[in-house]
């Protein structure tokens, strides 16, 4: 898995809108997915793997994990994919199951997804999911400005 992993954060145009996540190296791709491969033996949960049914080859990442948004515990929402997948609904797919599968199996943590103001193909997948802008939220995060969408924007 570290191999896609490297593949798809190695390309700038996947982390274009966030390039502090762009990696350099297959050891930051291994380094990253153990951090990934803690969460779920921490949590339970992390993020999925994406792919055609039936196909090996992995197409992208989407999942959820806790983090802190403005003193508050939430599940941010993430979905990075290779842009060989994009424009073709996955993204939306992915992220629609996961917020579904979130507001069942962890739903104490409010659901959000921190998203770049200029990074459009990505707010739409974040209205797919069922979430809507939270301006209240939005905060400045590692390398930009953040808005955020939640699945309960009231919050």
């Amino acid at each position: 898995m570290s191999h896609s992993l490297f593949a798809i954060h190695s390309d700038p145009r996947a982390c274009l809108h966030n390039p502090s996540d762009t990696l350099a190296s297959q050891e930051e791709a291994e380094s990253l997915f153990r951090r990934w491969d803690e969460q779920w033996r921490r949590c339970g949960y992390g993020y999925w793997v994406v792919r055609y049914q039936g196909c090996a080859r992995q197409l992208g990442f989407c999942g959820v994990m806790p983090m802190e948004l403005n003193g508050r515990r939430v599940l941010n929402l993430f979905y990075r994919f290779d842009a060989s997948a994009w424009g073709q609904g996955l993204a939306s797919e992915a992220a629609t199951a996961v917020a579904t599968w979130a507001a069942l199996r962890v739903p104490d943590l409010p659901l959000v997804a921190r998203v770049r103001p200029a990074n459009i193909a990505s707010q739409r997948v974040a209205l797919r999911a069922g979430l809507a802008r939270a301006e209240h939220l939005d905060v400045t995060g590692f390398d930009g400005f953040d808005w955020i969408f939640a699945a309960n924007p009231s919050d």
